[in-house]
């Protein structure tokens, strides 16, 4: 046998060359903490400054982890200073309401100035009665909400049930949260069902016995803290207390937020002005599905880094399904349409009074 070890050298700035140690002991499953240096530069200027590092500490470069007997550094490359602000911005909602949960999101990509992409997906399908919108850095929305859905569906294989929005959301924050004070920025809103899963199963479940022959309680009817029986393979499940509409809200720093309504990105100011007018938890889904739309347009209408198109999902105890994309230039239409029928209506109530005055005899002649 031998040592299994691995020595990497990364270059980190110019010509001076700095020596990280990895060991093959390391935890694959640990997340990497950016440096101390890193770590000490205000949030918003990270990036852009190179950090102050001196040029004779060649060797034993250490990097921090959650562990304190083992750490996994990543490659360390220069900060290379913007020529100019990359603004960006979006517009995405997420509500609550009688009939389960409606995700919208406008398509616009944008980076300063320029539209990057107009046909972008903002909404991301996690699992079947799961999706998140993404509001932030694109790259890092797709790439968590992948590592999300890797880990959802895992857990499901392993305990046979879907792990509630909440658990989801706390997932993420948690894995969010050794990156707080770098440049990820990833700004998202679970929207799902929970429950629903365990009715199914328990109609479909029989008595198990194990090796000897002794009967055991169906898989279903266990209480809530049994997940393995030692004497056999793990087979039970925890129930889901909850069940029915849930919306969670994650930020890149860690916070999580419970409500029944968001909306997230350049945008929202506007969003928020329609919704908080007209959603209320007794909506019907058309409406709602019309209010949604109507939030993304008027926020589109106003904010130059959203437009483009509305994508809409709604989640209900059968899983998600996805509305046909619009092109908001489509919304725009019809409401110059409605100003002119509306417009044709005044007109011809005019008409009409004026035709009831000639109408009456002048009493004064």
């Amino acid at each position: 046998m031998y040592k299994r070890s691995l020595e990497r050298t990364f270059c980190v700035s110019g010509s001076s060359t700095r020596w990280l140690q990895e060991t093959r002991n390391s935890n694959p499953l640990e997340f990497y903490v950016p440096s101390y240096e890193y770590l000490t530069k205000n949030p918003i200027q990270f990036g852009q400054v190179q950090p102050n590092l001196g040029s004779n500490d060649y060797c034993h470069y250490s990097v921090p982890s959650l562990s304190t007997h083992s750490s996994i550094p990543l490659s360390v490359s220069p900060s290379v200073p913007l020529p100019f602000p990359l603004g960006h911005g979006t517009t995405t909602l997420g509500f609550l309401f009688q009939g389960g949960v409606i995700a919208a999101a406008d398509s616009r990509s944008s980076c300063a100035g320029l539209v990057a992409h107009p046909a972008s997906q903002k909404i991301i399908p996690v699992h079947s009665h799961l999706v998140g919108t993404t509001s932030g850095t694109s790259a890092d929305c797709v790439l968590w909400k992948r590592i999300l859905a890797r880990e959802l569906r895992l857990y499901q294989l392993r305990y046979r049930r879907r792990l509630s929005t909440a658990g989801a959301a706390k997932l993420l924050s948690h894995m969010l949260h050794p990156f707080k004070g770098t440049e990820l920025c990833v700004a998202a809103t679970l929207c799902g069902w929970d429950g629903g899963e365990e009715e199914e199963e328990g109609k479909k479940t029989k008595p198990c016995t194990s090796d000897r022959g002794a009967k055991r309680r169906p898989v279903a009817e266990m209480d809530d803290k049994t997940s393995v029986d030692p004497k056999t393979k793990p087979v039970a499940i925890s129930t889901t207390t909850h069940s029915g509409p849930s919306l969670v809200y994650v930020c890149s720093d860690g916070l999580l937020l419970k409500g029944a309504l968001f909306s997230v990105g350049s945008g929202s100011p506007y969003a928020y002005s329609i919704l908080d007018e007209r959603i209320h938890w007794g909506i019907s889904v058309d409406e709602a599905v019309s209010v949604a739309r109507e939030a993304v347009y008027r926020a589109t209408h106003r904010d130059a880094y959203s437009g483009n198109n509305v994508d809409l999902y709604h989640v209900t105890a059968k899983g998600w399904t996805r509305r046909k994309r619009e092109d908001l230039k489509e919304e725009y239409y019809r409401e110059k349409e409605r100003e002119r029928e509306k417009m044709e209506e005044r007109k011809r109530e005019r008409e009409r009074e004026k035709v009831k005055q000639e109408d009456q005899p002048d009493f004064n002649q």
